[in-house]
């Protein structure tokens, strides 16, 4: 299989599985931390008008959602690459921090969850997805030549 066509598999495969990591962990959620008293979680209306009966542990399970559902699509997606395989990883990240993005705007939630949602669930995680998935740096795919001249 050509190598682009193989990292643009990868990168869709790292969505559809990091978005059901994501979607599990968000419906498993309000099992194991129940929302404030009348808000529906199921309900985009019901969470604006009852945000303010958010306490800060109430945001932990976005936040992991965000976090491991693209830590886990990064990981996938380097894992099944097969060149250049940070690339299909951040193409990950970038997209799930679009969502993200998208959501800030739906959702009012505090600043300090924005920032620290926007900031280190997406890129940095996808990031660390890669890596863990054999993704290198582009420094790290030429061979050192210091290591050439000493062999001979």
């Amino acid at each position: 299989m050509h190598p682009l066509l193989r990292n643009l598999l990868a990168a869709v495969a790292g969505l559809l599985v990091g978005s059901i990591v994501n979607g599990v962990i968000v419906d498993l959620s309000g099992t194991v931390l129940p929302p404030p008293a009348g808000v529906d979680p199921n309900n985009l209306e019901s969470i604006k008008a009852n945000i303010h009966l958010y306490g800060p542990v109430h945001f932990m399970f976005p936040f992991l959602a965000h976090a491991l559902g693209t830590l886990v699509g990064a990981f996938l997606a380097a894992k099944i690459a097969e060149a250049n395989k940070m690339i299909p990883a951040l193409i990950i990240g970038v997209m799930f921090l679009a969502g993200g993005i998208y959501m800030v705007t739906l959702i009012p939630a505090p600043t300090w969850f924005i920032a620290l949602d926007l900031i280190v669930a997406y890129i940095p995680m996808a990031y660390l997805g890669g890596k863990l998935g054999g993704g290198k740096n582009a420094a790290d795919s030429y061979p050192n030549t210091n290591d050439q001249l000493l062999d001979n």
